[in-house]
């Protein structure tokens, strides 16, 4: 299978073959078509497995699709990630796979300064990878707001789990609108994870 029969859009197909992907891996092959019917994912799957490109690619197109922004960017994606590395990681996905787009993504972690990341907030973004804590500090100082939020993706969650961060995203889940579309991606299901995934998830596929 070729990325070209996975439904995606012709500018992210051009960012993909200035990336040099042909090939998607099985997770991209099962979530991308899933996510862009507007379902919601459970996904097991490990880091290195290609996961950030199954929900980064998709988000991107529906977001394009459904582009009517106009002035401000209100944050229509949240991407929740338990570590600075990866939400590092996933931002320069975002810009590989958006080259194209024309969204608009901005990446905020603790243990720096927030004064750039939130001169970088004052324009808004289409799309916001963060981790918690910093996530949580920003919404409280009025910096962040997701009214008008579209799509959310957990990511490694079971990580968040262990690294003790999983009461600061009930937190944020606590913020979020009613109505949106829910993606979460762990490498094990331990029990508060599967609960977590019984209470977020309402339009999974089959």
């Amino acid at each position: 299978m070729l990325f070209e029969q996975l439904g995606l859009i012709e500018p992210i197909l051009k960012a993909l073959k200035k990336e040099g992907y042909t090939i998607p891996t099985p997770i991209q092959q099962q979530a991308i078509p899933i996510v862009l019917e507007g379902k919601d994912i459970l996904g097991l799957a490990q880091t290195g497995t290609g996961k950030t490109a199954a929900f980064a690619m998709p988000i991107l197109q529906l977001l394009y699709q459904n582009n009517n922004s106009r002035g401000y960017r209100h944050t229509r994606a949240l991407i929740l990630t338990p570590t600075r590395e990866l939400a590092m990681q996933i931002s320069e996905s975002f810009e590989a796979y958006g080259r194209c787009t024309g969204i608009k993504h901005e990446v905020i972690f603790g243990g720096v300064s927030q004064h750039p990341q939130t001169l970088a907030l004052r324009n808004g973004t289409d799309i916001l990878v963060a981790t918690p804590g910093r996530l949580l500090d920003l919404m409280n100082q009025g910096y962040v707001h997701l009214d008008h939020l579209e799509m959310f993706v957990l990511d490694e969650a079971d990580r968040m789990l262990d690294m003790g961060f999983i009461h600061d995203v009930k937190r944020v889940i606590r913020h979020l609108p009613k109505q949106r579309q829910t993606l979460l991606f762990s490498a094990t299901m331990p029990p508060q994870i599967a609960e977590l995934a019984g209470s977020l998830l309402n339009r999974l596929c089959g």
